[in-house]
Formats: C-alpha cells, sequence, structure tokens
C-alpha cells in the first residue's frame, strides 16, 4: 500500500474539516486522534476516501511518505509541547511538524528552534476561516523552518481559498521565519475584533438612535455589502437580521444575551503591541469592549443609577444619519487595518522577519473571517510602496479618509449626544487626529516626569538631554 502524503492529528471540527479538504484535492491523508474510536468513527463515516485511520502516533508516523509531514490540530500551548515531544523519537531528520492552531507566537519561536535542534523542521501556521472554510478552502498563514516550505507548499497552497480574476490565487504563501506565521494570524485576529465591534457600534447607533427595525437592518447592510465595505463580516451580519426565533416570535437576535465571548487572541496582539510601544489603540478598545459587555450584572445595576443625557433622540435627517455611519463604519476600519500592519512592522524589526505586507493582505482576501473587497486596496498600496510606513498616508486611503471624514465626525458628536457607547469608533478617529498632529501635549508630559523623577527631556531648538530643578526654577507673579 501506498504511504500517505501527510498525517493529521487531531478530528476536532477543524482538523476533520482539513482531511476531507486534503482528501477532495487528491492527497491521501493519514488520521490520528487520541480516542482512537473517534478515528474509526470519522473513517466509517467517509468511506472510500484516500484517508488511512491510525491508532498509535507510531503507526500514523509508520504510514508518511518521507519526509513526512505531520499536521498537529490539537489545543495550543501545553498540549502542543507534550505531542511534540512524543512525536519526535519517531521522526527522522529532515521530517517536518506543522502547527495548525491558534497558538501564541512566542511558543512558535521556541518550538522552531527546538525542532531545527533535533534536526528537524517545523512550521507554526495560522488557519483562519473557521469549519466552512476549513473544507472548501481557508486563509493559511504559514512560518516557521522556511526549508520546509517546498515540501508544504504544494498541499498548503492547494487546499487554501484562492482569489484573482481566474481564482487562481491561494491564499496560502510563506510568511516568514520563526512565529511570523502565527504572528500574522494573530494580528488577523485582533483585527477581526475591531471589524466586529465597528459593525456592533454601527447596529446600535442606527438601532437606538433611528429606531430601525430588523427588516430595515437588513436592507441598510445589504446594501452596504455591495459597497466598498463589502466584507464577509457585513455579509453575515445583514443574514443575522433575517433569522427569527425558532422558540418562538420575533427575532434571534434580540433575545441573545449581550455579553461576548473571546478566546485571546485580540488580547495577545493588544498586549504585544504594549511590548513593541505601538499604538493599536482601536483592536485594544474592541479587546476592552467584550471585557465591558461581560460585566452584565454591573451594568444592568448602574443602569438604574447612573444618569444620562435623557430621552433625546436624533432629529436630523435619517437617511442622511446612515450614510453618516456607513462612512464612519469605512474610515475607522482603514485606520484599524493601518494599525495592524503598523504593528507588524514593528515586530517584523523586533523579530528579523522579511514580512510581505502585500502578500499579507492577499492571503486574508479569501477564505479567513476578514475577508473584503477593500483587501485589494491595501494591496496596490504596498505593491505602489513596499515601505509605506502606514496605510493612512497612500494617497488611495488618504482620499478615502478625506472623504468620509465629515461624517465620522458628525456620527461621534451624535452619538455622545444621545449616551450611545462608541469606543471604537471614537479610538479610531483619536489615532487618526493624534497622528495627523505635528505636535502632541506630551511636551508637557515629559516636563512632568522630569519635576517628580528627574526624568530628563529633550528640545526643539537644540540637541542633548536636559534636566531642570522645576522647584527652584518656578517663577510666581
Amino acid at each position: 500500500m501506498a504511504k500517505c502524503d501527510i498525517g493529521l492529528i487531531g478530528l476536532a471540527v477543524m482538523g476533520e474539516n482539513l482531511v476531507l479538504n486534503m482528501e477532495s484535492k487528491g492527497f491521501t491523508v493519514a488520521v490520528f486522534n487520541r480516542t482512537t474510536s473517534k478515528v474509526d468513527d470519522f473513517i466509517a463515516a467517509n468511506p472510500g476516501k484516500n484517508l488511512v485511520g491510525t491508532h498509535s502516533l507510531k503507526e500514523l508516523v509508520e504510514n508518511l511518505v518521507s519526509p513526512r509531514k505531520v499536521m498537529m490540530m490539537v489545543k495550543a500551548g501545553p498540549a502542543v509541547d507534550a505531542l511534540i515531544d512524543e512525536l519526535m523519537p519517531l521522526l527522522s531528520p529532515g521530517d517536518i511538524l506543522i502547527d495548525g492552531g491558534n497558538e501564541y507566537f512566542p511558543n512558535t519561536n521556541a518550538r522552531v528552534k527546538k525542532a531545527e535542534a533535533a534536526k528537524l523542521l517545523y512550521v507554526g501556521t495560522g488557519v483562519s476561516g473557521g469549519e466552512e472554510g476549513a473544507r472548501i478552502g481557508p486563509s493559511i498563514m504559514p512560518g516557521g523552518s522556511e526549508l520546509a516550505w517546498p515540501f508544504v507548499k504544494p498541499i498548503l497552497q492547494k487546499i487554501s481559498a484562492k482569489v484573482g480574476p481566474n481564482h487562481d490565487i491561494p491564499c496560502c504563501e510563506w510568511v516568514g521565519d520563526g512565529g511570523a506565521g502565527h504572528y500574522v494570524k494573530m494580528v488577523h485576529n485582533g483585527i477581526e475584533y475591531g471589524d466586529m465591534q465597528l459593525i456592533c457600534e454601527a447596529y446600535f447607533i442606527l438601532k437606538h438612535a433611528l429606531g430601525l427595525t430588523n427588516q430595515e437592518l437588513y436592507k441598510v447592510f445589504d446594501a452596504w455589502n455591495k459597497s466598498e465595505l463589502q466584507s464577509f463580516l457585513i455579509e453575515i451580519t445583514r443574514d443575522i437580521f433575517t433569522v427569527t426565533d425558532p422558540d418562538g416570535e420575533g427575532h434571534l437576535v434580540d433575545k441573545i444575551l449581550d455579553t461576548a465571548q473571546q478566546k485571546g487572541t485580540g488580547k495577545w496582539m493588544s498586549q504585544h503591541a504594549l511590548d513593541l510601544g505601538v499604538p493599536t489603540t482601536l483592536i485594544t478598545e474592541a479587546v476592552f469592549a467584550r471585557c465591558l459587555s461581560a460585566l452584565k450584572d454591573a451594568r444592568v445595576r448602574a443602569s438604574t443609577v447612573l444618569p444620562g443625557p435623557g430621552a433625546v433622540k436624533f432629529k436630523g435627517d435619517r437617511d442622511q444619519l446612515i450614510e453618516d455611519v456607513k462612512q464612519a463604519l469605512y474610515a475607522s476600519k482603514i485606520c484599524s487595518y493601518a494599525q495592524g500592519f503598523v504593528q507588524m512592522d514593528a515586530a517584523a524589526k523586533e523579530f528579523g522577519w522579511k514580512l510581505n505586507n502585500g502578500n499579507i493582505s492577499l492571503l486574508w482576501r479569501g477564505g479567513c473571517i476578514i475577508r473584503a473587497a477593500f483587501l485589494e486596496d491595501i494591496k496596490r498600496a504596498f505593491d505602489k510602496n513596499a515601505k509605506l510606513e502606514n496605510l493612512l498616508l497612500d494617497d488611495f486611503f488618504s482620499a478615502a479618509i478625506a472623504k468620509a471624514q465629515p461624517s465620522w465626525r458628525r456620527v461621534i458628536c451624535t452619538a455622545v449626544e444621545l449616551g450611545l457607547p462608541i469606543p471604537v469608533f471614537s479610538a479610531a478617529l483619536s489615532y487618526y487626529d493624534g497622528y495627523r498632529q505635528s505636535r502632541l501635549p506630551a511636551n508637557l508630559l515629559q516636563a512632568q516626569r522630569d519635576y517628580f523623577g528627574a526624568h530628563t527631556y529633550q528640545r526643539t531648538d537644540k540637541a542633548g538631554t536636559f534636566h531642570t530643578d522645576w522647584i527652584k526654577s518656578r517663577k510666581l507673579d
């Protein structure tokens, strides 16, 4: 019997669908799961397919063509380390371990070094698109041991989503060394947090300022999905407004508890932004918005105590506000992606990665959760200038922001007047306003630091580092 092209460990939803995707593209796949009955059930449910069920890691490895390629789809963290320790004695020099889970990138950095020290190759790859993407074509972001790329490229690119006029450009390309692939996936997920929160704030304004019904919200989002906002998240939001409660009357979305959960990838991005000293403010506010939503009981108590602006209603032009919200959403979205690419550039400098921002934007064009039409515009921006320091400085995006800016500011003013929380819209505009200022109030902040802690300061009129005895230097009238 011919040996298999690749082995996959972990037959949860993502693992099963990746296996079926690989098999449908002509690859023979060996599978293993800790609960071996799950292996038997999976093979039985897919008769006639080029699948080999195995009941031990040794059996899995023995069924693979050399260099062996083993993809791990298990829970991130210690479980991956334990699995690697079991696999390493069974593998030969040049064999390849692939981690397709949502792993924190420093762990991947360490595992690449550990594998290479044992003369193995290691690939840490982000996989985005959920169950459907895994089955028909996800976005795949591989990084790690670059020597592994020629061996895994034919499989990963063939199973990935495809874009372009002829649908032949794979949403899978080598990202960089070490944990670069998982880093890019982390940033993808952070941007996903921002996109989702922005859409929720747009919905909240339209629902509470204008009182739009779910049918009206469907029409608005349907129209938006045919504009520059076209994206997977706008599309599914549109569809959500059409679903009625299967257990009663009314729409299901209105009966869902307003507490958002999270798995931590957005938090990872915000934490590392602080480590790098880059202002990824929009995504951080999106993470905090989920944290605030989780304080449901406290918010219910506070709602009976804390006053707002009262029964203020929007009295302006209804259609104009809808258009303004659309423009505010678009401008804020541009800022979100701008912050994401700035953070990736800072990480690349920190770790010596050679990231290709244009290619990364194309990886996200299909298969993944943040797939959107305007990623083509991002690709063009980086194709024009590979060293573009911020998307806001690209001619296309600066013009888009200029067009949207009046609407953006009106929406935020309206929300503030009505007492509607818009933390991410506000963070986006504050970032934009801060970034476009040639001078910020940090001069005063640095004077304060020097006053109480002798932290020194620099001057605008001469070089050097200075300290002042502010108490002795006071001149009081």
